[in-house]
This record gives structure tokens, sequence and C-alpha cells, in this order.
């Protein structure tokens, strides 16, 4: 009986993969979509950070971090509209869990607030207890984009 319930779930774990990936820590792609996640910005992929100057690859982290909380489930997203470049914008859940909020939360993004307020209680809480890159020094995404500047 366990290996037929193995021969099973193997084929549904390879469909799930197949269907998501993580670009970065506010982009997946999920069944041929490009989906940027709203309201929320993270570190770019070759973003860095440093704290006791140890330089960190938070951008990496970012991604890392969404990685490890959808896992192998596919994230349900209601589409808000596109951006700029085309992409769906969107909030993604797991588990009834919003990736924004939780990423915002943990420290690895920021709420986008010239875009919406929804996320800036998660924010403030990260701020206050030091989580994440609000322990570093860091430089804002958007700024980072603007100067490439990067921690040596």
């Amino acid at each position: 009986m366990r290996m037929l319930l193995i021969i099973i779930l193997f084929p549904l774990l390879v469909f799930a993969e197949d269907n998501l990936r993580i670009v970065d820590g506010d982009t997946i792609h999920l069944n041929g979509d490009k989906i940027r996640f709203s309201g929320i910005d993270t570190p770019e992929i070759k973003q860095m950070c440093k704290k006791n100057e140890l330089v960190i690859a938070c951008g990496l982290m970012a991604k890392n971090l969404l990685e490890e909380k959808i896992g192998i489930t596919i994230p349900i997203c209601i589409m808000e509209g596109k951006d700029r470049y085309g992409r769906l914008l969107a909030e993604c859940f797991v588990n009834e869990e919003s990736l924004s909020s939780y990423l915002v939360r943990e420290g690895f993004a920021f709420a986008y607030t010239q875009h919406s307020k929804k996320f800036v209680e998660d924010e403030n809480f990260a701020i206050k207890n030091k989580i994440g890159m609000w322990s570093m020094d860091f430089i804002f995404p958007w700024d980072f984009r603007k100067s490439k500047y990067n921690f040596k």
C-alpha cells in the first residue's frame, strides 16, 4: 500500500514543479504567466546587504525564503492588473497566507507604498523587531535599481 501511494503522488509533484518557477523574491512564473507580487518590492537577486562587516546576499535570501515558504504548494493568486512591463500583478497565497505579507513581516520585502498601503503594518512589525534586512545595512531595491551601488 505504501508503494502505491508513492507512485500516485510522484506525478503530482512533477506536475507542480513544471508549472511554477520562482524568479526572485517578488516574481514567479505560474502556468506560463509572469506574476509580480503587487504592493511589495524585494531586493534584486544580485543585491547585497551588510551586517557586522559581513556582506550578505539579501536578494538571494529573499528568493530562498519565498522558495521555502511555497515548498511544493502551487500558490493561489488574485490578479490585480498588469505592470508597465506586461507582468500580471497579483497577491498570491499559500495555505491561505499572503506571500507578500509573509515576506514583508520577515523583513525581506518592503511595502511599496507608492502603489499600496496594504503591507505597512507588516513592515512596521519587521522594523520594530529588527527582522531580516531591518537588522542590516541595506539599500532599498528601488534605489539599488537606479544606482546599481552594492556593498563590497
